[in-house]
C-alpha cells in the first residue's frame, strides 16, 4: 500500500516529551510497551488513519510480554500514536517486530503489489495539512538495504529485513536523525511528531499478520 499523510493522526493521540533526564539505565526512553489497554481491544493512545482501522489493531499478550498484533484482511489502513522527543539527544528509534503471515506475492517495489506483514514510520509533520516520514520495512522480496520512496518523495522508505520466516522477535535500532537527513537530504534536525505501524494486504488482495513490541527512543 502507497503510504499516505498521518498529520490527521498525530493531531489526536496523547502527547508525551521525551526530556534528557528521563532516560532509564539502558539511556532509552519508552514510547509504549502496550502495558496499558486490555488485552484484545485497540491500545489507548493510538489512533487509526480511517475508521475501518479499528479491528485491525489489538493488543496480545504472550509469555508475559505484551504487544500490538495488526491482522489484515485486504485492507491497508496506518495506527498512529503522537509522541514527541528530542531527536538531538535520542536520535535512535528501537523497537521489536515479527511478521506472522506475509501477504501473497507482495513486492514494495511495485504499487500493486506493495503490502508489508510489519512495517514502522518515524513521524515529522511539515505543517497542519502534511507530513514527513521515514519507514522502516520488512519484506519478503525486497533485499535488505534497499532505499525507496513513496508519497511524492515524502515517506522515504528503507527495508531493514528480507526473509520469509515468520513468526521470530527481531530487536530493530535505527538512528532517525541520520536517515531523515540522509533520505531527505537535509543537515537540520527535525521534530519527531509520532510513529506509527502498518500492517497491509489492499494491494495484493489477500491477508497479512504481524506484531510490535516495545517501542522507545535512545541515545547513540
Amino acid at each position: 500500500m502507497a503510504s499516505r499523510p498521518l498529520i490527521a493522526l498525530l493531531l489526536l493521540g496523547s502527547s508525551l516529551v521525551a526530556g534528557p533526564g528521563s532516560a532509564s539505565a539502558a539511556e532509552c526512553v519508552a514510547l509504549d510497551d502496550f502495558a496499558q489497554g486490555r488485552v484484545g481491544e485497540f491500545p489507548p493512545g493510538w489512533t487509526p488513519r480511517k475508521e475501518s482501522g479499528w479491528p485491525v489493531y489489538s493488543i496480545w499478550e504472550e509469555d508475559g510480554r505484551r504487544f500490538l498484533r495488526g491482522i489484515a484482511r485486504r485492507i491497508g489502513v496506518q495506527a498512529a500514536r503522537e509522541v514527541a522527543w528530542n531527536l538531538e539527544v535520542y536520535p535512535v528509534l528501537a523497537w521489536s517486530w515479527r511478521p506472522i503471515e506475509f501477504p501473497t506475492k507482495a513486492d514494495e517495489r511495485r504499487s500493486g503489489t506493495n503490502d508489508s506483514a510489519v512495517s514502522v514510520y518515524a513521524v515529522f509533520p511539515t505543517s497542519l495539512v502534511s507530513v514527513r516520514s521515514v519507514k522502516y520495512v520488512w519484506s519478503r522480496a525486497v533485499p535488505a538495504g534497499t532505499h525507496l520512496t513513496s508519497s511524492g518523495g515524502n515517506t522515504q522508505v528503507l527495508v531493514l529485513r528480507n526473509s520469509g520466516q515468520a513468526g521470530h522477535w527481531v530487536d530493530e535500532h535505527v538512528n532517525v536523525r541520520e536517515d531523515y537527513q540522509k533520505y531527505f537530504g537535509v543537515s537540520d534536525v527535525p521534530k519527531p511528531g509520532g510513529i506509527a505501524v502498518l500492517t497491509d494486504s489492499d494491494d495484493t488482495k489477500s491477508s497479512a499478520q504481524g506484531d510490535y513490541a516495545n517501542f522507545r527512543v535512545c541515545k547513540p
